[in-house]
């Protein structure tokens, strides 16, 4: 660990912990300091192998995360297949053909059960890969509390309420992060920055470019330069699952520079600009805020990070630490929802 990034995490969970944000007590960094005190390192080599041939990992891993975590809490429901008792979350609205990454989980999992087999979760692999995803992008790092168990369950009911869509209005992404344990002034902006890497389908943002809110007329929000661009690439009838960039400006890096094109009117999706173009809001001072100071971002990024980490996690003797990450434990059932084969937004 470099100097800079031993002073900043713990100057951070200093902070954290005198503020109170830790709540989960059964939660530490520490956690497997005795039983696997390797395991970051380990999920570390397994990402940054991946981040060689694959740019996008890294938001899509965090992306992972944040789906799991508003679902029933972060319990690596969101990594179960389906069988004939579950319901993959991975068939939710949210997750169907965008969700990705699940390999990548699957191979941290197999190394670390290769060193220390049985002890780490596959819910603390999933808020470890967000973190080490951030960092290894350019972005902060932070203490990561550990300790979660696994969840014997999925439900995609509750994944298509929780997850937000496409075409949220600000109130409907801060009840949505309210309903979570989350507040919709911070921890959204906060989180929403994640958007400074990864990207996005077609079908996510092309309402804003034909017929915004029914008016058969692009989004008055969006930069008109960048929507001439956007129809471009996607035309009306076209193939819906084209990629583009979050972030035009530094695609693959985490940075500020997302809520500097918020600014500009350059967010490519409707939830993004919401922040800053919704008349009085107030998430518009916190756009501007982290636009004008990275540092400020980072530390408020890091702290939501850890608050959203801590929703209703299985603790203590709850769920349980699964062997492979897409089946519960004794569960020979093949699987009806391949992972694999999703199609990324991030």
């Amino acid at each position: 660990m470099s100097s800079f990034r031993y002073q900043f995490v713990v100057a951070l969970f200093c902070g954290i912990v005198l503020e109170g944000s830790l709540s989960q007590a059964q939660l530490s960094p520490t956690f497997y300091a005795a039983t696997c005190p390797f395991a970051s390192n380990i999920i570390r080599g397994v990402l940054f192998r991946a981040f060689q041939s694959d740019p996008r990992i890294g938001a899509s891993l965090i992306r992972l995360h944040f789906h799991d975590c508003f679902v029933q809490g972060c319990d690596a429901s969101l990594l179960l297949d389906g069988t004939s008792t579950i319901d993959s979350e991975k068939g939710a609205f949210g997750n169907n053909n965008t969700a990705r990454g699940f390999e990548v989980v699957d191979q941290m999992k197999a190394a670390l059960e290769m060193a220390c087999p049985g002890i780490v979760s596959c819910a603390d692999i999933l808020a470890i890969a967000a973190e080490e995803s951030v960092f290894l992008s350019g972005g902060p790092s932070w203490p990561v509390p550990v300790g979660r168990r696994d969840s014997t369950t999925a439900n995609r009911t509750l994944a298509n309420q929780n997850l937000p869509g496409p075409t949220e209005t600000l109130d409907g992404l801060k009840a949505k992060f309210q309903n979570v344990g989350l507040n919709g002034n911070t921890d959204l902006v906060a989180l929403s920055g994640a958007h400074t890497f990864g990207r996005a389908q077609c079908r996510f943002f092309i309402h804003r470019l034909y017929n915004f809110n029914n008016t058969n007329l692009p989004d008055p929000t969006l930069d008109t330069t960048l929507l001439q661009q956007l129809q471009a690439l996607c035309p009306q009838g076209g193939n819906g699952s084209v990629l583009t960039n979050l972030d035009a400006s530094t695609p693959d890096a985490f940075d500020n520079d997302y809520f500097t094109l918020l600014q500009q009117k350059k967010g490519l999706l409707q939830t993004d600009q919401e922040l800053f173009s919704t008349p009085g809001a107030d998430t518009v001072d916190i756009v501007n805020l982290y636009s004008s100071n990275q540092g400020v971002f980072f530390q408020s990024f890091a702290v939501s990070m850890i608050r959203m980490g801590n929703l209703s996690p299985l603790t203590g003797s709850q769920g349980e630490v699964r062997l492979n990450c897409r089946r519960v434990n004794g569960n020979g059932i093949s699987s009806v929802f391949n992972g694999d084969d999703m199609v990324s937004s991030m």
